[in-house]
């Protein structure tokens, strides 16, 4: 029967697991494509050093740190919910022991310990949201429900120790008392502690119900999908240096062409041009919209915003919570036709997809005060710990807003005016290039 019970709760969480990851690939689809396939062997480098070996968490030693205690603890508890999965389908108890010997005895203690350390961190970390008010984590944009995620997600983790500890300390107490049914596990150092102080009277049927309680609460619906999507955003993360901006092969065509280096564009490819930039989620590109959904909104790039530190609207974190907000709008409302991620089409293809419009645009997310304050610095960039890149999407509003509105700040306009007519920033009524005329003369 409890064989039964598992599997049905298991299939059920593997079937919410599983359209939840279909709803955001299908939504991070919904960007244009790019290529990001070249150099592999680089590409799983870099994942091993900043994905799994969280490389540049600790510019920050102090949260970081407690940060590696649930990370740890995350990685190698998942050994002990494998199996947990296996006993719940063969209806065996710890059916690694008999394997592993006395090197199970020693990864139970170090789950343990690093439980523990875990769930140490997961208090200190709470005391921060919502005793101490520290201002990266207690921004405005995270008010409401993002607040409220990140408080479920922490006492989650509470529980999740809790289970593992009442499991582990029931099962001492019945491996004395019914040792053929529970196998001698060797000495669990924290558990055996808590087993002669809470269960030493209970008799069998009590220390079965609280050792399977503990055993079920292995088995939440978890809602830490930026561990999972932090690989595959590290992987596809972009090779270009910091800073370099995405060239746009429109503009260079017809550059080329006014300056007599290739062939007159033609018609057309003029009429394929359409809009510069970005104006709605189909504009970005698939590793935009990863991004957006990787962002553990920890808030580490408006930390250190140059713009936000002198109380600018700008937060960088924001700019990926609204792309993320906006792209699942348009999920729910849409769908689109699926193309491969990393295909090298260029980037001037045109997707396919249905006719959407419902009369919003990522500039009823994103204030264009936001991303007229960005001053293209790349601290943002520098201080994600999973290569998260803010600065692309406020360029591509940008570049939206002043080619295909042909709109901008009041005092940039003058500027890109007096650059088209003379090439120079500056409102001078000689060309740039006059003083080599006068100076000749």
């Amino acid at each position: 029967m409890q064989q039964i019970l598992f599997l049905c709760l298991f299939s059920m969480t593997s079937i919410l697991a599983f359209r939840k990851f279909r709803q955001i690939y299908l939504t991070i689809r919904l960007g244009k494509p790019v290529s990001a396939t070249e150099s592999p062997s680089a590409r799983w480098k870099k994942m091993a050093l900043v994905a799994f070996g969280q490389q540049k968490m600790f510019t920050n030693w102090g949260p970081a740190l407690f940060h590696l205690f649930i990370y740890l603890a995350f990685l190698f508890t998942q050994i002990e919910l494998i199996e947990i999965i296996v006993d719940g389908v063969t209806g065996n108890h710890r059916i690694f022991l008999p394997y592993l010997g006395r090197i199970y005895t020693l990864l139970i203690n170090f789950i343990e310990v690093l439980s523990l350390l875990a769930l140490l961190a997961t208090l200190i970390f709470l005391i921060r949201r919502n005793v101490l008010k520290t201002p990266r984590v207690s921004a405005i944009e995270l008010r409401g429900w993002p607040a409220k995620d990140a408080n479920i997600i922490l006492f989650g983790e509470i529980l999740l120790v809790a289970g593992i500890f009442t499991m582990n300390s029931a099962d001492v107490q019945l491996q004395i008392l019914d040792p053929v049914h529970y196998h001698d596990t060797g000495t669990l150092w924290l558990s055996s502690w808590l087993s002669a102080d809470l269960w030493q009277n209970s008799s069998i049927n009590e220390l079965t119900v609280v050792e399977r309680t503990g055993w079920w609460l292995h088995l939440p619906y978890s809602k830490h999908l930026h561990v999972f999507l932090a690989f595959p955003n590290v992987y596809f993360s972009k090779f270009t240096p910091r800073g370099q901006i995405r060239n746009m092969p429109e503009i260079t065509r017809e550059v080329k062409s006014m300056l007599g280096l290739e062939a007159e564009t033609t018609a057309a490819e003029l009429a394929e041009i359409g809009e510069f930039g970005a104006k709605d989620i189909f504009d970005l590109s698939w590793q935009n919209l990863l991004n957006a959904f990787s962002c553990t909104e920890c808030g580490r790039c408006t930390a250190v915003c140059p713009a936000h530190q002198t109380g600018k609207k700008l937060s960088p974190r924001k700019i990926m919570m609204s792309i993320r907000d906006r792209a699942e709008e348009v999920q729910k409302n849409t769908s689109a036709p699926l193309i491969p991620l990393g295909q090298n089409s260029g980037e001037s293809t045109k997707i396919p997809k249905e006719p959407y419009d419902d009369g919003k645009s990522l500039f009823d997310y994103i204030s264009r005060e936001e991303i007229h304050a960005c001053t293209t610095c790349n601290a943002c960039v520098e201080a994600c710990p999973i290569l998260i890149d803010p600065l692309e999407p406020i360029l591509q509003m940008r570049r939206y807003e002043i080619l295909t509105e042909s709109a901008g700040p009041a005092d940039w306009l003058p500027m890109f005016t007096s650059m088209e007519n003379s090439g120079c920033v500056w409102q001078m009524p000689a060309e740039r290039d006059s003083w080599r005329t006068s100076v000749g003369t």
